[in-house]
């Protein structure tokens, strides 16, 4: 019996040394701190947000694959690539339909041309948002969240993300503060074409 219980206390020696061992690179780092947790948990409950929702399929630029259109991993939610260009497009089509560049990170249609936003925390995207601005965007639908700016073009669905809970809302513009900042100056809308 004793040599069993020094057996067992061995093993769980050797467990917890060798726990340390594992790489732990990619492991999150939770601390006692209620602060830090909810922090965490709220910035988590954000992503899940910002990819459910489908903010990932407008303001991610894509790569073309046999398989159809991939996220960049490299742009991830920094929105209109500055540099692409439009391809031509019939005018009265673009009255009657919605047309999307293959990306799909602009919209044609009766309202013009508009290009998805840079969602990052950079200069040319949501850097000097504060969670104020985010809500009112969302929530009123105003470009930049600033209450007497014009409103935001479709296909943005900020009417139907807009009846999301506050703390949802505030937990995306929490998870959006912590992505890679990407320097990407979308343009700005074009108007529709007479």
């Amino acid at each position: 019996m004793k040599n069993q219980l020094l057996t067992i206390a061995l093993l769980c020696l050797f467990a917890a040394c060798n726990s340390g061992n594992k790489d732990q690179s990619n492991a999150k780092v939770y601390t006692n701190s209620t602060e830090d947790t909810i922090h965490e948990s709220t910035v988590d409950r954000g992503e899940m947000l910002v990819k459910a929702l489908g903010c990932h399929d407008c303001h991610s630029p894509k790569k073309m694959t046999d398989k159809g259109p991939t996220f960049n991993t490299d742009l991830l939610l920094s929105g209109h690539p500055a540099n692409d260009s439009l391809p031509t497009y019939d005018l009265e089509t673009a009255k009657k339909y919605i047309l999307f560049t293959p990306g799909l990170t602009a919209a044609i249609g009766p309202w013009g041309t508009s290009f998805a936003s840079n969602l990052t925390p950079h200069d040319t995207g949501l850097a000097g948002w504060t969670e104020e601005n985010f809500l009112t965007a969302i929530k009123h639908g105003k470009y930049k969240g600033m209450e007497n700016s014009r409103d935001l073009l479709p296909p943005m669905p900020w009417q139907t993300i807009s009846v999301l809970p506050e703390k949802d809302l505030k937990a995306m513009f929490a998870y959006l503060q912590t992505i890679k900042p990407i320097d990407n100056l979308v343009p700005p809308p074009i108007p529709p074409k007479q």
